[in-house]
């Protein structure tokens, strides 16, 4: 199966030598996003929640460019700089994925990315 490089203004541009997502078959695999806003560029850190949220919004308008939606994510990573905001980052993740959840692991990390707190990639199924 041919590989497909997913790319979309809806999502920020990769910061290195990485595609924001491949699509091989009926699979999609981000990677791992943050909360960038795509016309800023800035990072979106005034809380956590933000910081989430965008990164989620990230994720979405790549896989919406594909052409799959959120509820068929079937395994997400999330990583984290501090283990404390596990239960903030939690809650804003349920908004985009409600009772559609997928597996999924959450770790802490030193450190993310141009000052990062949140970095989230995902594997999703295009129907």
């Amino acid at each position: 199966m041919p590989k497909e490089i997913i790319s979309t203004e809806n999502a920020p541009p990769a910061i290195g030598p990485y595609s924001q997502a491949v699509k091989v078959g009926n699979l999609l695999f981000t990677s791992g996003q943050g909360g960038f806003d795509p016309k800023t560029k800035q990072v979106m850190n005034s809380s956590i929640e933000e910081e989430t949220r965008r990164t989620l919004m990230n994720i979405k308008g790549i896989v919406e460019a594909a052409g799959g939606k959120m509820e068929n994510a079937v395994k997400m990573t999330v990583f984290m700089t501090d283990i404390n905001n596990y239960a903030k980052i939690n809650k804003v993740y349920e908004e985009f994925f409600g009772e559609a959840k997928p597996a999924r692991s959450a770790v802490e990390v030193s450190n993310l990315p141009a000052g990062l707190n949140v970095e989230i990639e995902g594997i999703f199924l295009i129907e």
